[in-house]
């Protein structure tokens, strides 16, 4: 491999991996239909949006125009977190999977000028998505309240932001072998970055010259930085590979990996690591046990190494210990806010364990091999899913121990019983409810990344188009009728039950409790039992004997 100086210009001008990348992604009909369902969107928000008033004031500044915009550049920003590592996490560890891993480090190419081909073709078409709304943006700026430099502002640090959100994206793919492991590591580390974002957004509305230079300055060099150090990172595993003539898919000495671990040290042996991470078999298998989740728990989910895993945990409770402390001790208004983030963490986490679990059999052509057993495809199907399952929910559980010290230890909470009883109910039947759908996305796609972007998408309209559908409808002024009609519209959103649960005075730090809709909370629980039997029912048909 060539390992010259890197001439970043030149990566720029001749670079086959960018030119075939690009050729590849935007001349594809998903590029085309997905740009138009997103200006088709944003017009319709728009058309939705904008003012009704006979006469606008523009001597003044109008505060419809500033919501507005805050809600796109948001909306944007959290949409341009989603979309980022989605298009950026498999740059490498797509290439081994495909198995041209070797090939393409057999390539005269610098590892420089992969990397950086690899992160601009990633992420041109969500550039692309985003200088299109543009001239919808424009639209606003007639209406007053918005200054044009606020708006170049805005665009900067969303262009930032995606640069940044993509790096984190190519960095993971390049140190895991299995582009959902990267994946979710990529959208672990970018959440605390989208927090923080939105709050600096808020924070600083009310000072829009300080906000100004933030996004300006502070910001772009932050971004940079981490950029400029995850690139050469990742340049540098290429230059140097250690899972060279493996096609990246070594089996990992857990032993060996425990030992050179830095941080978080998982003991299989040991409480409570031994639940989701059991140590390799030793003995025989008792009679009429099953060997598809004996082989599944003891070596098959863990066989790349448990680097994910340590990751996942340290970085879920590193977030959980000043959420708790704020929320549930603090801000205690706030309080279902730190159940949102159980949810958040399952819903990222979980579908990795599950959405792969039929799909994987089939990329390694072993499908057909496992029902030509003597095993029936229930006994297989239930093996997986209890593993899937089993190390999803104990992960998510990890962060039930920080909410069941903040309700334990903070005696406001002593007399909401009905708020402590949901918090911990709804992100059970949560768990539960991502599982069901992860598995039949399993079975019902080809490929693991197919099956994981399916639950996400999926568990996304579920769970966050109602609540957003609803805080727009709030911040349009809409009628309470159609706000009501939204809000059980989204029944199915654990979030909308979370925040209809009732307070008393003592944890709203006033005079008057917060009396919840509990109806809705209870049409949640029978909402996500129809979710369970439709998904079941889909199970058994695509499970079905053939005869």
């Amino acid at each position: 491999m060539n390992t010259l100086r890197f001439n970043p210009v030149a990566a720029f001008r001749n670079n086959p991996v960018l030119q075939r990348e690009l050729l590849v992604n935007l001349r594809t009909n998903r590029s085309f239909i997905l740009l138009l369902v997103y200006q088709l969107v944003l017009a319709a928000v728009t058309l939705v949006a904008w003012p009704s008033d006979e006469r606008l004031n523009l001597s003044q500044d109008p505060p419809s125009a500033r919501r507005l915009v805050d809600l796109f550049f948001l909306g944007q920003y959290v949409i341009a977190s989603l979309m980022a590592p989605s298009f950026a996490a498999g740059t490498i560890s797509g290439e081994k999977e495909r198995q041209t891993y070797e090939m393409l480090l057999a390539s005269p190419l610098k590892p420089g000028a992969i990397v950086l081909g690899k992160l601009v073709a990633a992420l041109t078409h969500l550039a692309l998505l985003i200088v299109a709304s543009l001239p919808i943006i424009v639209l606003f700026l007639p209406l007053g309240g918005v200054s044009v430099y606020e708006v170049a502002a805005a665009y900067l640090g969303l262009f930032v932001s995606v640069i940044l959100f993509g790096a984190i994206g190519v960095f993971c793919s390049s140190y895991f072998s299995r582009t959902s492991n990267s994946l979710v590591v990529s959208y672990l580390l970018i959440l605390p970055l989208v927090i923080g974002g939105v709050l600096m957004w808020q924070t600083l509305a009310g000072d829009g010259l300080l906000r100004l230079k933030v996004v300006v300055l502070v910001v772009p060099a932050f971004a940079l930085a981490a950029v400029t150090l995850m690139c050469a990172a990742a340049a540098s595993r290429m230059l140097y590979p250690p899972d060279v003539g493996s096609e990246g898919k070594e089996v990992v000495d857990l032993e060996q990996e425990a030992a050179e671990a830095v941080g978080l040290v998982i003991q299989p042996d040991q409480f409570p690591d031994r639940l989701f991470a059991p140590p390799r078999r030793e003995t025989l298998m008792a009679d009429g046990a099953n060997p598809v989740y004996d082989k599944e728990i003891h070596g098959e989910i863990f066989s790349q190494g448990t680097l994910m895993l340590r990751l996942v945990i340290q970085i879920s409770i590193l977030l959980a210990i000043p959420l708790m402390g704020a929320l549930l001790f603090w801000q205690t208004p706030h309080a279902p806010w730190f159940a949102v983030y159980v949810i958040v963490f399952n819903m990222l986490v979980g579908p990795v364990f599950l959405a792969g679990t039929m799909t994987s059999e089939r990329e390694r052509q072993t499908l057909d091999l496992l029902m030509t057993t003597t095993l029936s495809p229930w006994k297989i199907f239930w093996g997986k899913f209890v593993v899937g399952f089993r190390v999803a929910f104990v992960l998510t559980s990890f962060l039930v121990w920080p909410m069941l010290l903040g309700v334990g230890l903070n005696t406001d909470f002593y007399s909401s019983w009905f708020l402590i009883v949901g918090m911990f109910a709804i992100p059970v039947v949560v768990s539960v409810v991502n599982a069901i759908i992860a598995m039949t996305a399993s079975l019902y796609q080809e490929r693991t990344s197919m099956a994981l972007m399916t639950t996400y998408v999926a568990l996304i309209v579920l769970y966050v188009v109602p609540p957003g559908a609803r805080v727009l409808a709030s911040t349009l002024g809409l009628s309470s009728t159609v706000q009501q009609w939204i809000e059980w519209a989204g029944v199915a959103s654990p979030f909308s039950a979370l925040f209809s649960l009732p307070m008393d005075s003592l944890l709203m730090r006033g005079d008057q409790p917060y009396l919840g809709e509990p109806n809705l909370v209870f049409g949640y629980f029978a909402c996500s039992l129809l979710i369970i039997a439709v998904a079941s029912c889909m199970i058994a048909w695509k499970l079905r004997p053939k005869h």
